[in-house]
């Protein structure tokens, strides 16, 4: 197995968040090299519980290692989407906390064999789980010019969506990711190739996205998140790009509303209740010191939650 490096981002801010105590039962939806759980099983010791969920085998086996006769620690193989059959299975009703730590990990971006990286040359794959059939390489060399523009666009935002997908198209059949990157550095005209970040990159998080459905899910995943929660249980989610701080932004926004009715409406007539409260009004980002230690905390955001006691009366005037 390829070896783990993994730093956990914004590890300080996301244990203060959580406000943890001795006895707690938590879930680490996203559990990658168990950074964040291993602060978590420190302070929610033997009495506690905490369920590490990733959907990654290798990330498994090597927590299942590093936190090898912790009776706390429950690992299960599964998509983070699916917490609430986990819990059902696992005869859990209610947590304290959720923690759920977006994207790609350090461990998939540096592992060659993954093929998430464009900074790597490697066989197209992209799978969070090896064991799913859809790779990068299906998406590239088998969907159409118009397929591809769309994915590139709508998950990676790139403006030359369009000339991207049609370079991929010509350059077929492409194997590897240095055969991507040529295919998508002939696109981008010269001038903007040398302004900004890696020409790939925007492709590149878009394909992922697509393969790994990251962000289908999301604003489900949140609402489940909250209906697993006791009473003044806490959800912190961390995000790497505008798409997952967007979905993440405004579920938790609807979540905190305690009406939806249109403004003009004189009579409030949704039903809708204040299920959670925003603790972060600003995302969390990471310090300079974190920065300097760790340059992949850059982008990183978090945003946490608290549930609130929904057994409160609704309102029935604005």
């Amino acid at each position: 197995m390829f070896e783990f490096s993994h730093k956990p981002v914004l590890l300080r801010e996301v244990i203060d968040m959580l406000a943890l105590k001795e006895g707690m039962t938590v879930i680490d939806g996203t559990l990658g090299g168990g950074g964040h759980s291993a602060e978590i099983l420190r302070i929610i010791g033997k009495s506690g519980k905490l369920i590490g969920i990733d959907r990654d085998n290798d990330a498994l086996e090597f927590c299942k290692k590093k936190f090898a006769g912790c009776e706390s620690f429950i690992p299960v193989k599964a998509n983070y989407s699916d917490m609430k059959e986990v819990c059902r299975e696992l005869g859990v009703e209610h947590v304290d906390a959720i923690l759920l730590d977006l994207g790609v990990s350090s461990y998939q971006l540096d592992n060659v064999e993954r093929g998430f990286s464009y900074m790597h040359d490697c066989a197209l794959d992209m799978r969070m789980d090896t064991e799913q059939k859809l790779t990068a390489y299906d998406v590239v060399n088998n969907m159409s010019a118009e397929e591809l523009s769309k994915i590139i666009w709508e998950y990676g935002e790139d403006r030359f969506s369009r000339r991207i997908a049609e370079f991929i198209v010509k350059s077929r059949p492409i194997n590897t990711t240095f055969e991507l990157n040529r295919a998508i550095e002939a696109a981008i005209p010269a001038k903007f190739r040398r302004e900004g970040p890696h020409p790939s990159k925007r492709t590149y998080q878009a394909i992922r996205i697509y393969v790994n459905n990251e962000l289908e899910p999301l604003e489900n995943t949140i609402k489940d998140a909250v209906s697993l929660l006791k009473p003044s249980g806490r959800l912190a989610i961390i995000s790497f790009h505008s798409l997952e701080a967007r979905a993440v932004k405004t579920t938790m926004k609807y979540l905190e509303s305690d009406c939806v009715c249109p403004k003009q409406s004189l009579i409030c007539t949704c039903n809708k209740i204040q299920e959670v409260k925003i603790l972060t009004k600003k995302p969390i980002t990471a310090s300079d010191a974190e920065l300097e230690d760790n340059p992949r905390a850059r982008s990183a955001e978090l945003r946490v939650c608290e549930k609130t006691d929904c057994n409160s009366e609704k309102r029935s005037l604005k």
